[in-house]
């Protein structure tokens, strides 16, 4: 090889090696600037994050109740209960009867109105509320205690409303099913036929009592009619507590029929139309509506709901329903 062409290969090298040390570095240097930007977003997210979080443990420390205590003039007092009445819900016998005790205690309080739009839920929640409300009745025999319906007032909510001392509705509401339900599914062949097997274990002859996926055992289906017959007769008890004399008692009334608040007052289920406000004014005597219903904050009931599914899990109810009213 000659002199001129060994100087131009030493040549092609070093610009090649120039190259590749200049490609290196634009890369290590690009790599550098990515790593900086996404430090700098990682951190605007924590911090992002831990705002947030601030704020909703601010919030959730605030207070749980949104009621009218502190008022220095005479009202009535409400408490709502609205929706499904079972535990995690808003509607629960806990909530409702802090409502209640909070709405009695205040010295302001001239009657108490407990506003219904529900369809029912829980048998043993709608029971201790309708107890609690005959106790504060008892305790204090000259507060008022009224129901006021406003689209329905169904099983468990009738349940509780059987306690107080009137009913009012409106002509359009819908009352009644004086019943209970427990409601599942049958899926037998289902699985089969998917390819799916099925292992279950107990230690207890009837622990997976009327399993959706296998066939419906008669003894296990009479238990758990015998349980809801127990359940309605418990319920039927409890209105005819409530309402006495005034219930005129057909034989679909406890049948889990529904009806029109018109017809309801005109089977003793209802005392009379009116609303809130009216209630209030004409009845109690007292137009001022202070609300006594608790309201859960948002960690509270998120917190709630999640232990409830977990709860659920844990059990099995996917097996079948529970009682419900």
């Amino acid at each position: 090889m000659s002199e001129e062409n060994t100087k131009q290969t030493l040549a092609s090298s070093e610009g090649n090696h120039a190259w590749e040390k200049s490609l290196i570095e634009k890369l290590a240097l690009a790599g550098v600037t990515e790593q900086r930007r996404a430090r700098r977003w990682g951190i605007f997210f924590k911090l992002a994050m831990m705002t947030y979080l601030v704020v909703l443990l601010v919030i959730s420390m605030g207070p749980r109740l949104n009621i009218g205590i502190q008022s220095v003039e005479k009202h009535t007092a409400v408490v709502d209960v609205s929706g499904m009445i079972m535990q995690g819900a808003d509607a629960n016998a806990a909530n409702i009867i802090q409502g209640l005790r909070a709405a009695a205690e205040d010295e302001m309080t001239q009657g108490i109105i407990v506003r219904l739009n529900t369809p029912g839920g829980s048998p043993v929640q709608s029971a201790y509320v309708f107890e609690e409300i005959v106790a504060i009745r008892a305790q204090y025999p000259d507060l008022p205690v009224h129901a006021v319906v406003t689209d329905m007032c169904t099983s468990g909510g009738y349940y509780i409303a059987a306690a107080v001392d009137k009913i009012f509705v409106n002509p359009a509401s819908v009352v009644g099913s004086i019943g209970v339900i427990m409601e599942g599914y049958g899926f037998v062949d289902t699985l089969e036929k998917l390819g799916v097997e099925r292992r279950v274990m107990t230690a207890g002859k009837h622990k997976a009592m009327l399993d959706s996926f296998a066939p419906v055992n008669s003894a296990e289906k009479a238990h758990a009619q015998h349980l809801l017959d127990q359940v309605h007769q418990q319920f039927i008890a409890a209105v005819k507590k409530g309402r006495g004399e005034r219930l005129k008692v057909t034989d679909d009334m406890f049948s889990g029929l529904v009806w029109t608040g018109q017809e309801s007052v005109a089977l003793g289920l209802a005392d009379g139309i009116g609303h809130d406000r009216s209630v209030a004014k004409d009845i109690i005597g007292a137009e001022k509506l202070v609300d006594f219903t608790p309201r859960e904050q948002f960690l509270e009931r998120l917190a709630t709901r999640i232990a409830s599914s977990v709860g659920e899990m844990l059990t099995g109810v996917n097996r079948t329903g529970w009682l419900q009213l």
